[in-house]
């Protein structure tokens, strides 16, 4: 595992629970933001931390029930308090001009930040998520979700786990590889945050999460002149090619590159392609243009912060702890 996930953790306190966090990197080099879905942790993010922090101050938070974070039983898993968590951290690491990194749940995660403070986004790099409402839902998450059993087997059986493993990675996983997702859910409590990101999903046009990420989504056109990638695993069962074709709508001057071997996991998939495409996003060596899609290799083609939609409830201290 070290060899795999050779970082230092930070925590920052937030009221009483522990956020971790990775800080990769010198601190005057320019920031990365990477942000992580469910059930992932910062471990997705490994390879990509350990290619960029010579030249980048890399942060990668472990939301709140997932990684190394605490997972208290009792807590607001939302989106909004996700979005509420990254922003502290933000603030409180004092931030700026940054470029996010976000995969499914870090998504709306992600830009529910973006759209507050888009003065504060240098550019995005977008993994298989999505940051608007979509009817699309697999029928998997909708057993796993509204059920007894659904329950039973996301937090007794680990089932949600260990079908990222399996499925959502069109790769063989290695055994250590898988040990490390593995890791911070072995157990019925250490679970509780699984469970509570697929409740949290908004699979009707009704509830506070669905109404938050309509709000993103009215607000995504704040952000269309920012530089963006879009990396997109074409295997991806629950964020198919629908919803790479709803970014293009929003983001028509975006790169694109589309993995056709990959899948949901698509940084696991295709992690030396994507260092190599990120490499040239961000020396800015990546020609952008309506729908411009990124040439496989050897071949190229060529402020005003927003009224805030997240509203924390009562305030916080923080207070940073490393290990």
């Amino acid at each position: 595992m070290n060899t795999l996930y050779p970082f230092q953790s930070h925590f920052l306190d937030l009221s009483g629970h522990q956020y971790h966090y990775l800080n990769e990197g010198k601190k005057e080099n320019p920031v990365l933001l990477m942000v992580h879905g469910n059930p992932t942790w910062s471990f997705y993010y490994r390879e990509l931390v350990k290619h960029l922090c010579g030249e980048f101050r890399v942060i990668v938070p472990d939301h709140m029930g997932s990684g190394y974070s605490d997972k208290p039983t009792e807590y607001n898993y939302t989106l909004q308090q996700h979005i509420i968590n990254l922003a502290k951290l933000i603030d409180y690491l004092q931030l700026e001009d940054i470029t996010i990194f976000m995969h499914d749940w870090g998504g709306p995660i992600s830009m529910g930040y973006a759209v507050q403070y888009p003065q504060n986004v240098k550019q995005l790099v977008v993994f298989n998520t999505a940051a608007f409402w979509m009817p699309q839902v697999h029928p998997g998450l909708k057993i796993l979700r509204n059920t007894r059993l659904g329950a039973y087997l996301v937090r007794k059986l680990n089932v949600f786990v260990w079908s990222g493993i399996t499925l959502a990675s069109r790769k063989k996983m290695p055994d250590a590889v898988k040990a490390g997702y593995l890791k911070p859910y072995d157990s019925f409590e250490n679970r509780v945050g699984v469970l509570a990101f697929i409740k949290d999903i908004p699979m009707e046009q009704e509830g506070p999460t669905y109404e938050l990420l309509q709000a993103i989504e009215e607000k995504l056109a704040l952000l269309k002149e920012k530089p963006m990638m879009i990396i997109w695993g074409e295997k991806d069962p629950v964020f198919t090619l629908e919803f790479l074709d709803k970014w293009k709508e929003y983001f028509p001057d975006a790169a694109i590159r589309q993995l056709p071997d990959a899948g949901h996991y698509v940084v696991e998939d295709a992690v030396e392609d994507i260092q190599k495409i990120v490499d040239k996003f961000l020396k800015q060596e990546v020609a952008t243009g309506k729908s411009a899609e990124v040439a496989p290799e050897g071949k190229q083609e060529v402020e005003t912060s927003v009224s805030v939609v997240i509203k924390p409830e009562g305030e916080q201290e923080e207070r940073a702890t490393d290990e």
